[in-house]
């Protein structure tokens, strides 16, 4: 059962479009949150599920973005898993009504600053890596990144698989595969429709193209309690790093969001961007063209009441966040 209000502690209550129990399984969640976003996606609109939270509370479990080569293998898939079963399932029984489409995908990986890409994590040995770089629309595009073309729900769900196994990983005293990047795996999506065209070559088609993007965040964490030294520490000193500057960036946004039509506007608040890669990649999914949905995931455990609050006080934030969502024009 799924409910709007979660009360951490004693009086600290925070309403939500979604609430659910450790007893609901990833399929309702799937069902009651993620699925309009996929729908809208297959609509030709932006779309991006965000899951964050602190180390160990589920968010590769519930994004299913772990090892599994398929969703057969895994007893309950998660979000990604099922969104790809879905987005194919809708464009072939389209097909048969004039429809023609494409897929590819990337996945990225944010590790200490340094962006990787997870499909072709060895190119160019010592050369640069990919880049961050706005177009004149004042869009974020991604440059040396690999895009890889994919026929079947099994071509996607391997790709991720691959990329998975590329991920950097290590042991913590909170989790003992603990992700310690973060992971953006993004479905591109192009759609023509025949029935709108006349006789002739495929090429002269308008197209619309739209993408969605799974995002799995490297877990918060205190160094005290994960136990970390070394490289691990300099690794979650990052992770925090990162996701510090985007709740700025959510905060920045949030408050601007918020006022009531009757207030006065103030002055836009400078919203910091370029404090991090990581909130330069998710730009247009906070405050730009994307409808989001951030997953986040606390721990049913009272030991992490604290760790569990600032989730919920971060994601509370995030819900104020208002976007400028607009379908693609046939192109």
């Amino acid at each position: 059962m799924s409910f709007s209000t979660i009360v951490i502690g004693a009086d600290r209550a925070f309403t939500f479009d979604h609430v659910f129990s450790p007893e609901v399984g990833q399929e309702q969640v799937y069902e009651e949150s993620v699925k309009p976003l996929v729908q809208q996606f297959l609509q030709g609109y932006n779309a991006t599920i965000l899951a964050y939270g602190q180390t160990g509370s589920g968010k590769t479990f519930s994004m299913g973005t772990g090892l599994a080569r398929s969703a057969a293998e895994v007893e309950s898939p998660g979000v990604v898993p099922r969104a790809i079963g879905e987005i194919w399932e809708n464009l072939k029984q389209r097909e048969s009504s004039g429809l023609k489409f494409s897929i590819d995908v990337s996945f990225l990986e944010l590790y200490n600053e340094d962006l990787i890409d997870l499909l072709n994590p060895r190119a160019a040995p010592g050369g640069r890596g990919p880049t961050i770089r706005e177009d004149n629309r004042g869009n974020m595009v991604l440059v040396g990144v690999e895009r890889r073309d994919v026929y079947t729900p099994d071509d996607v769900l391997e790709l991720l698989h691959q990329g998975a196994l590329s991920r950097t990983t290590a042991s913590t005293d909170m989790n003992h595969t603990s992700s310690r990047s973060h992971a953006i795996f993004t479905v591109y999506l192009r759609q023509q429709d025949r029935r709108r065209q006349p006789a002739g070559p495929d090429e002269g088609m308008p197209s619309i193209v739209s993408k969605i993007h799974f995002v799995d965040l490297a877990g918060s964490e205190r160094i005290k309690r994960t136990g970390a030294a070394g490289d691990r520490a300099r690794e979650g000193i990052s992770i925090n790093a990162g996701l510090l500057a985007l709740g700025n960036v959510i905060s920045a946004l949030g408050s601007s969001s918020g006022e009531k039509p009757q207030q006065t506007p103030r002055r836009t608040p400078h919203v910091p961007y370029r404090d991090s890669k990581l909130t330069r990649l998710l730009q247009d999914s906070l405050g730009g063209n994307s409808q989001t949905l951030m997953l986040a995931c606390i721990s049913p455990s009272n030991k992490n009441n604290s760790e569990s609050l600032n989730t919920i006080r971060y994601a509370n934030r995030a819900r104020n966040i208002r976007n400028k969502l607009c379908r693609a024009e046939p192109a």
